[in-house]
């Protein structure tokens, strides 16, 4: 970059650097999230809720259908090996 450009582009500095922070904020969220424990969690809590009445098979079926796509990608050790279904 020249001494012209970095002049002109400073005031843009502040954005970027709020910019990038997001970014970093989002990516650690998203790890988060999809962590293989956490949609293991996620997983047993969602058993239970059909087990207790709370939600129907076909919730069931679609949020057990999303997670287990979320912890293949995920690449837990065990896969969808490890998750109990129901049955």
């Amino acid at each position: 970059m020249g001494v012209l450009s970095q002049v002109v582009l400073f005031p843009l500095a502040p954005v970027r650097g709020v910019v990038w922070v997001a970014e970093r904020v989002r990516d650690m969220a998203e790890e988060e999230l999809c962590h293989p424990s956490v949609l293991r969690a996620r997983l047993a809590a969602l058993n239970e809720a059909l087990e207790s009445g709370a939600i129907g098979p076909e919730e069931f079926d679609r949020e057990e259908d999303r997670l287990l796509d979320l912890l293949e990608r995920s690449g837990g050790p065990g896969g969808r090996a490890r998750v109990r279904r129901h049955g």
